[in-house]
């Protein structure tokens, strides 16, 4: 089981009028209740994390695993899409690894209102959190659904 994660808009709610917090890592602090809601996912179906964010090819899989710890989540199962070379965008990012993996039990929790235009079986598998508000409780347990069944 995989959560495709994006970090802006879900674990670091966006705001017009507040630049958002910092960690000692130089990475932006997480919501508490995107981080409570996280783990809430991961400890009810023992999902692992491929990250999906525009920031993965930034640091390796050790800093990421560093960053995620920090910030309350540990041993977590972290792996990221790979370096977005030919620049496509969420959508064409997502498609093209569900093409070559073909995996189901999957769910995708991404603020990007471009995805609501995947392919019917991809779209049902999203949790678009508001991007001022992210993740919470109740699209946690939509994840914790989808992941089941």
């Amino acid at each position: 089981m995989l959560i495709l994660l994006d970090i802006d808009g879900v674990m670091v709610p966006n705001s017009n009028w507040k630049r958002p917090e910092f960690e000692d890592d130089g990475f932006p602090r997480f919501s508490s209740k995107a981080t409570n809601s996280l783990q809430k996912i991961i400890s009810e179906t023992g999902a692992g994390i491929l990250l999906t964010t525009s920031h993965k090819s930034n640091y390796p899989i050790k800093k990421w695993r560093n960053i995620f710890s920090t910030r309350g989540l540990r041993n977590v199962n972290i792996q990221k899409l790979r370096t977005n070379t030919l620049h496509l965008n969420r959508k064409e990012e997502l498609i093209r690894w569900w093409n070559k993996r073909n995996e189901d039990h999957f769910v995708i929790i991404d603020d990007d209102k471009t995805l609501n235009s995947l392919p019917a079986p991809m779209k049902a598998k999203l949790v678009q959190p508001s991007a001022t508000v992210g993740l919470n409780e109740a699209l946690a347990d939509t994840a914790i659904q989808i992941l089941k069944s």
